[in-house]
């Protein structure tokens, strides 16, 4: 009997529209003759089933499920392709958790921990794991640039703590340029992480788990056209991606051993993309999505593409073993 998969998109952050992009590529490519497939729109102001005829359905939130032509659906499996609040940060993972519908991201804890920037970073350095000397700042408190600047030194990067798609971030050269930043990653969140450049070769590494076990991809070179990978250069074209990427065999084993370890460290399932950024052979984290981009022109999609993954065995594999891990 084919399953019933409910593909949730949307969310309530700056990424809604780049998310309902990941849900539609997601509903397009999976095999419809092997699933029932639903479209589900999670929004501030909705949330609805949408058919092919883009008609809404509401979602009754006590348990799941939606109503059309008098049939009433329950879902064995969610599909999360919400960038962002509340897909990535642990909030719809608790609430399916609560109603014991199984999904295909990450616990509700670990989504939490790695869509804060600063906490994963912390937890992670124990294992080994390097990243950027940083600076932390919330809301409200006071902001001392000369100790920012004996921290972090110039140029560093701004960044709103909890976000995705680079928003809210700032490449800052000098103190004057220090507080508009801030500002602006205010905007995104109220918290702050504040780190020093790196400079060196920036790479993005996927880890998922595919018939049953845990699967470095091929890594991807981020080569950006403007001054950092920043929102236009991830969806606009000002980058180039490589995969694979141009590094030497001592780097390459160094960032998978470094992807790897921390995905079994965090106990992590599903999906996760791990930026880092090299300083001689040694990979330093930047962060860790737990919902990257699911388009085609995303580097995730992108990396299966080079590991012989094709689109849909890549979304189809995340749904069986969601369904499998539940057993």
């Amino acid at each position: 009997m084919k399953k019933n998969i409910a593909i949730i998109m949307g969310g309530y952050s700056s990424e809604v529209e780049i998310s309902l992009k990941s849900g539609n590529v997601v509903y397009d490519s999976m095999n419809k003759d092997n699933f029932n497939l639903y479209r589900i729109h999670i929004l501030k102001d909705k949330w609805v089933y949408v058919d092919d005829d883009n008609e809404e359905f509401p979602v009754n939130r006590d348990d799941f499920s939606v109503e059309k032509n008098g049939v009433k659906v329950h879902f064995d499996c969610v599909f999360n392709a919400i960038h962002g609040t509340p897909g990535e940060d642990g909030l719809m993972q608790a609430y399916f958790e609560l109603l014991g519908i199984t999904h295909t991201s990450s616990d509700y804890y670990q989504s939490a921990l790695t869509f804060n920037k600063r906490d994963l970073l912390s937890t992670l350095k124990p294992y080994g794991i390097k990243a950027a000397d940083s600076y932390y700042l919330n809301l409200g408190d006071t902001i001392d640039t000369a100790e920012i600047e004996k921290k972090v030194g110039f140029p560093c990067f701004v960044k709103a703590n909890k976000a995705g798609s680079s928003f809210g971030i700032s490449k800052v050269y000098n103190k004057e340029e220090l507080i508009p930043a801030i500002e602006k990653a205010y905007k995104e969140d109220d918290e702050i992480i504040i780190e020093s450049y790196l400079d060196g070769t920036e790479v993005s590494v996927g880890v998922i788990t595919y018939k049953g076990e845990i699967k470095v991809l091929p890594i991807t070179e981020i080569v950006s056209d403007n001054d950092f990978f920043d929102y236009q250069a991830k969806y606009e074209g000002k980058s180039q991606e490589i995969t694979p990427a141009r590094l030497t065999q001592k780097q390459e084993e160094n960032v998978v051993a470094a992807a790897k370890k921390a995905y079994e460290v965090l106990k992590m399932s599903g999906y996760t993309r791990s930026e880092f950024i090299f300083r001689g052979d040694d990979p330093y984290m930047l962060e860790m999505n737990t919902t990257p981009g699911l388009t085609r022109e995303s580097i995730l999609p992108q990396q299966a593409r080079v590991a012989g993954i094709s689109i849909s065995e890549l979304f189809e594999s995340a749904v069986h073993e969601a369904i499998n891990k539940k057993g």
